[in-house]
């Protein structure tokens, strides 16, 4: 597990949040993992909502661990609609207002293209990476108006800024994630509610490592894809995250957040078309 500099902070003092897909996969720090406990050391109570209760569990562990703040363990299936009014209303129970969402949740778990996928699958993902954000934001919506606004993270994907992708469903999900995103910054800014996207690259959590997944070679390859040269974790996604719910990001909306060590700055093709010519 990636260590991890504890430094609490007052970034979201006094904020309720709501994170879905707040467990893990597997042992380590995902993006929803991450993000909670930031939330957490940073002044926020948090739900921490997941399918897997079990998840979600060890993630309420290791923010009372380290004296976060007080969250709810909340299991529930974001593709549910009564699930997602539910979650919302058992966190206003809680505490009262709601004041952050960030919708994690989402699978990569469809291979294929067109001609190669299975349909039942398609639509299984087409609602966990898009319609269960609608979803969650159907409910949060009203419940931020109460508390004077709020902030929307939707968790996109730098699969949604390029091509090239292998399967058809995770970078066209990801990339209407991105455009859902700015629509309904435009949709409720007038009610306060800012929202935005992160986009992670190639970051090294549970998802990517659980059951041995990476071959031999591939973690270095994936280094070499950014312009930084190194390789990212949960936490990274995380503090983009702590950085769009806080209030240092009062004028941001709308946007949409790589983090992603530069791989979406540069083209592969005038890379390596570059090197040919002659200047």
């Amino acid at each position: 597990m990636e260590t991890q500099v504890i430094e609490k902070g007052t970034r979201v003092k006094g904020k309720v949040a709501l994170v879905t897909g707040a467990g893990s996969s597997a042992d380590g720090i995902g993006n929803g993992r991450a993000a909670a406990i930031l939330l957490a050391r940073n002044g926020a109570k948090v739900a921490l909502l997941d399918f897997n209760e079990a998840a979600a569990a060890e993630t309420a562990k290791m923010i009372a661990a380290e004296g976060g703040e007080e969250t709810i363990v909340i299991q529930a299936d974001v593709t549910n609609v009564d699930a997602c009014k539910a979650a919302v209303q058992q966190t206003v129970d809680r505490w009262g207002r709601l004041d952050i969402l960030f919708n994690n949740v989402g699978t990569s778990k469809v291979p294929g293209n067109a001609v190669e996928l299975d349909l039942e699958a398609w639509d299984r993902g087409l609602r966990l990476n898009i319609t269960s954000m609608m979803l969650m934001v159907r409910f949060a919506v009203p419940e931020m108006i109460k508390s004077g606004g709020g902030s929307i993270i939707n968790n996109a994907s730098v699969t949604a800024l390029h091509g090239g992708h292998p399967n058809l469903l995770y970078p066209t999900t990801k990339a209407a994630v991105v455009n859902m995103t700015r629509t309904m910054a435009g949709q409720h800014g007038g009610d306060g509610i800012r929202v935005n996207a992160v986009a992670p690259g190639f970051v090294y959590t549970p998802v990517v490592y659980g059951n041995n997944r990476l071959p031999d070679g591939i973690r270095e390859a994936r280094r070499e894809m950014g312009v930084l040269k190194t390789e990212g974790t949960g936490w990274d996604v995380g503090y983009g995250v702590l950085y769009l719910a806080s209030d240092e990001a009062r004028w941001v909306t709308g946007q949409t957040l790589a983090i992603d060590a530069g791989v979406s700055t540069i083209s592969p093709y005038f890379q390596s078309s570059a090197k040919r010519l002659t200047w």
